[in-house]
């Protein structure tokens, strides 16, 4: 994720020696320095002394270990942080850092590999405005970014986007080994399976409808389409698809209580 975000800031126009990155692993930084011209160090407090703003893109079970470390300095510095590790809320991380930060959570999701990545943000009371116009400029770089009033609100994004493009790789998954058992080969079924899925997003991203008055439009009564759409509802589809939301949305509320113990 630290790698589409570098890489979707300098698509917008970001310079390179702006930015550092830090990493254990000497390949990794040479690979990003390679594609990137940016500085990379091993060292977090190296590179946070020069920050403006500090993305922390790391892993959740260690973020308690690098925050104790960069405490100290951005207590001096005072930064805007922002935090893409799943599942830690910001008073957890606050306590961590020592208190007293402006803090942005965010929650983005895997396209935003491809730059088309949907984002929620939830900003802590200290952040200024020109902090939230900064962080929502950062998770931009990589697709759509939202904010949210509630951090309450995150186990829901979390459920379904942050977990999303996993249920529609599944349904992608599942169409294309049907179509191959209805007799379509291979690279057929999976061609159609993704231009299908992508033409549908993008008629429901450039429309002023509702996802129901699109499907309503191309489902002619007694057609295919609506003897498809009767086996999936019958299927009580709707009612799965919540059930498998829940779950998620009860799993991230989980991790989340137990990830960000005590400081």
């Amino acid at each position: 994720m630290a790698r589409s975000l570098m890489g979707g800031l300098i698509a917008d126009g970001c310079a390179p020696k702006q930015l550092w990155v830090t990493d254990p692993n000497q390949d990794k930084l040479a690979g990003l320095q390679r594609d990137f011209s940016v500085h990379t160090t091993t060292a977090n407090l190296d590179a946070a002394q020069h920050a403006d703003v500090l993305v922390l893109a790391v892993k959740p079970q260690a973020l308690k270990a690098v925050a104790h470390e960069l405490a100290p300095l951005l207590q001096r510095r005072k930064p805007l942080v922002i935090s893409i590790a799943a599942g830690i809320r910001t008073g957890a991380l606050v306590a961590w850092l020592g208190g007293d930060l402006a803090l942005v959570r965010a929650m983005p999701n895997t396209p935003a590999l491809v730059r088309s990545g949907a984002s929620a943000l939830y900003a802590n009371a200290l952040v200024s405005e020109a902090q939230r116009s900064q962080a929502e400029n950062i998770l931009r770089a990589v697709g759509l970014a939202l904010w949210l009033t509630d951090e309450a609100q995150m186990d829901a994004v979390t459920a379904l986007s942050g977990s999303g493009p996993a249920y529609f790789f599944l349904v992608m998954e599942a169409l294309e080994e049907a179509a191959m058992r209805l007799g379509l080969p291979r690279e057929t079924a999976h061609l159609l399976t993704l231009e299908t899925a992508f033409g549908a997003a993008k008629m429901a991203l450039e429309s002023s409808e509702g996802c129901g008055a699109l499907r309503a439009r191309v489902t002619s009564p007694g057609g295919t389409t609506e003897q498809a759409l009767r086996v999936l509802q019958e299927g009580r589809i709707e009612a799965l698809f919540e059930t498998a939301l829940r779950a998620a949305h009860a799993r991230s509320a989980e991790l989340a209580t137990l990830l960000g113990g005590a400081a």
